[in-house]
């Protein structure tokens, strides 16, 4: 959704979209009413909604392109800070397994 966000920064009329993550998770723990359906998919596209624009746009875009790149780092900030630790507790394991 960021990158779809900062791809449509000078759309005219772009709604800037986000999604609930605790929403979704929530929703995709309970079991699919139908059979068929992804229950992933179906959790994110319920939690999605148009974020409001911060600043007034005279072409209605609510994209703030700064916002968008500071939750994009963000979010890539905390996705190496969590691999680095499941790469320390895989090494740990391998060393406890290898007995050095």
């Amino acid at each position: 959704m960021l990158a779809s966000n900062l791809a449509n920064a000078d759309t005219p009329g772009f709604q800037a979209r986000d999604l609930d993550f605790n929403t979704a998770l929530q929703a995709a723990l309970l079991p699919a009413s139908r059979e068929n359906v992804d229950a992933l998919q179906a959790a994110a596209s319920g939690a999605t909604y148009a974020r409001p624009g911060v600043q007034p746009s005279m072409d209605g875009n609510t994209v703030d392109t700064q916002r968008e790149q500071a939750t994009y780092a963000q979010a890539a900030l905390e996705y190496r800070a969590s691999m680095a630790f499941v790469e320390s507790k895989v090494r740990t394991m391998l060393t406890a397994i290898t007995g050095q």
